[in-house]
């Protein structure tokens, strides 16, 4: 059974920072990213690597900011937010998917997601 658990989330004030992380288990996957989605908006891209060579993308307006990394002997992938801005409050996600996904910011491109983490950055 595949399973992805996010973890990390919480409240935080502007400027502070947050490492999520998202522990995979049931199979291996090839592209793994985070999506957020704040209330009344759509889920969007935020961040992805690649599981072999460790090749990674991100929103543009996050660059900078936001780092994703990968963990090969641990398993879990990870989300450090730095200078958090209360626009950055959301449900953070992590997906999943064997394949070398191609179109990488877009949420149905991957096939699995996890229950979400909750990111709360107060003004």
């Amino acid at each position: 059974q595949v399973q992805l658990v996010e973890t990390g989330g919480g409240l935080v004030q502007a400027g502070g920072s947050l490492r999520l992380s998202c522990a995979a288990s049931g199979r291996t996957f090839s592209t793994m990213g985070w999506f957020r989605e704040a209330p009344g908006k759509e889920r969007e891209f935020v961040a992805a690597i690649r599981w072999s060579g460790g090749a990674t993308y991100y929103a543009d307006s996050l660059k900078g900011r936001f780092t994703i990394s990968r963990d090969n002997a641990k398993n879990p992938m990870y989300l450090q937010m730095n200078s958090l801005k209360p626009e950055d409050a959301a449900d953070y996600y992590c997906a999943a998917d064997p394949s070398f996904v191609l179109s990488i910011t877009r949420a149905r491109a991957y096939m699995y997601w996890g229950q979400g983490t909750q990111v709360t950055v107060s003004s």
